[in-house]
């Protein structure tokens, strides 16, 4: 007999016994699919790359076929629900062309290992999905990578003569009705009797994943004036949003279900490098000179100036932190370069107050980037020799780590954005699903499991999150798919069997 999944909300009722960390249940086989108090004739997703389907960098055949909509859509169709049309790329490499230009580059693969260590590549082939090669017809889903929230009401976003300034998404310009049509406006007129949106973690992802090389656009309202890594404020993502709501209810599509945004700072992206990443046997016999030539006499200096918490000794016994460029803290260049003059000389000293006027060592608090660690240990370009090597001798750069100043900012603007969603949730009678607490899940060191597989966040091993450390494998999707039908399930009483998490695909191992 055939096993169905169910979700333990729509069957509670059946008195099944669950545990607290499984999402699947004893064989339900003998329960009715049904719809509900639902409609799934039509359903239609808008969201950005994770509705899309993308990962391991880039969009891609497969990758689509297991996008977390279109698990949801199968599992509609065994309750009265309709096709699902996706707007699917032209090979399994991922990538863009555009007037014969490569503009996106193709997916990421495990080539290797080194010393257990993942040796992560792109795969070496041309991309064939040229973005002047309009699709055409019905389309549900509306998934744009790149997509913040604001993006999804602007006409012209899917424009091929504003891909190079910036101005259009190259994605959705392939799908796009017009060359001054909006993603909500396209989406309408596919008449859905139920919608997806999973919406606006892109509006502070951006500003994290650069390391906060952007603005914190709070008290700011105005998106045309943001840059591509400012954090979004909160009245514009909550407007955004509200008005998708808004207008999907005014065509008459007043089923849904919409998500909240997990804390972008628990993915793999920036949990995989620690901030103490140096060991004394790595470092070696370098690690007294360092202590001697450099930690000592800056230490001595800023504590001086009152900021000694700045620099610690390297340890030999623990693993040591790695020195960063820190914006927020006050430039103590003048006064080192006057503090080490005496003994280094003037042009020496200038150096140092220059490269460490605003330096600091890593703390528990700060988040190095997944990108980060292949420059870690790497050699400086155009630095003093003796002192050129990024995290060890050299600061790693704004753009290496996500500070526990930026990290804050970003928290900030999440609790906004999620508070928000929620409330409008209960305003339009829709679904709701957290994700953010399923986030919370993986992340424990119980992670989550699924008939006797264990997922977690942890990059590579854990699952769920492709190589990109950003975006999610099948698996991850999977997952994402079961919370929607779950909260789908809860709010309109239908019975969408729950998706098998083992059957799809996770990282792609050589």
């Amino acid at each position: 007999m055939k096993k169905i999944l169910i979700s333990t909300i729509a069957v509670s009722a059946l008195f099944f016994t669950v545990s607290c960390n499984t999402d699947f249940d004893t064989d339900v086989s003998s329960i009715a699919v049904s719809p509900g108090e639902a409609n799934f004739a039509n359903y239609v997703a808008l969201g950005n790359s994770l509705t899309s389907g993308y990962r391991d960098n880039a969009l891609y055949l497969s990758g689509q076929m297991e996008s977390y909509p279109n698990m949801i859509a199968q599992q509609m169709q065994r309750a009265d629900g309709g096709a699902f049309v996706q707007p699917l790329m032209a090979d399994e490499n991922g990538g863009l062309v555009l007037g014969g230009n490569v503009i996106q580059g193709t997916k990421l693969y495990i080539k290797s290992f080194t010393n257990g260590a993942p040796d992560i590549v792109n795969v070496a082939a041309t991309p064939t999905t040229d973005v002047t090669k309009k699709i055409t017809g019905p389309l549900n889903n509306m998934g744009v990578p790149g997509a913040k929230s604001f993006h999804l009401l602007a006409p012209g976003y899917g424009n091929i003569a504003g891909v190079a300034t910036g101005q259009a998404n190259p994605y959705y310009v392939r799908f796009s009705s017009s060359a001054t049509s909006s993603v909500l406006a396209d989406a309408v007129a596919q008449k859905p009797t139920f919608y997806s949106l999973w919406i606006g973690n892109n509006d502070v992802l951006s500003y994290a994943t650069s390391g906060g090389m952007g603005t914190d656009r709070k008290g700011n309202t105005d998106p045309s004036t943001y840059g591509p890594n400012d954090i979004s404020d909160p009245a514009v993502v909550a407007g955004s949003i509200q008005t998708i709501l808004q207008t999907m209810k005014t065509a008459g599509a007043t089923q849904g279900v919409i998500a909240n945004i997990p804390y972008v700072t628990s993915i793999p992206y920036f949990t995989t490098v620690p901030y103490n990443p140096l060991s004394p046997a790595a470092l070696g016999a370098n690690l007294a000179t360092l202590n001697t030539s450099l930690y000592g006499p800056l230490k001595q200096a800023l504590t001086a100036f009152g900021a000694g918490d700045r620099i610690n000794l390297l340890s030999a016994t623990a693993p040591n932190p790695v020195l960063i460029k820190d914006v927020s803290l006050t430039n103590l260049s003048a006064q080192i370069t006057a503090a080490l003059t005496p003994a280094l000389g003037l042009p020496t000293a200038t150096a140092f107050g220059q490269i460490y006027g605003q330096a600091r060592q890593t703390t528990a608090e700060d988040y190095v980037l997944l990108t980060s660690k292949s420059v870690i240990g790497s050699a400086v370009p155009g630095a003093p020799a003796s002192i050129n090597v990024y995290g060890i001798s050299y600061p790693l750069e704004n753009q290496h780590v996500l500070t526990k100043t930026e990290a804050a900012a970003v928290k900030t603007a999440i609790d906004s954005y999620n508070a928000s969603i929620k409330s409008l949730a209960t305003t339009y009678g829709l679904a709701f699903v957290d994700a953010n607490a399923k986030m919370v899940e993986l992340n424990a060191m119980s992670g989550i499991q699924f008939d006797g597989v264990k997922y977690t966040a942890k990059f590579v091993t854990g699952g769920t999150f492709s190589l990109d450390g950003v975006h999610l494998t099948g698996r991850g999707y999977a997952v994402v798919a079961n919370e929607f039908i779950k909260a789908i399930n809860k709010q309109y009483k239908s019975t969408l069997p729950m998706v098998n998490v083992n059957s799809y695909s996770g990282v792609k191992f050589p």
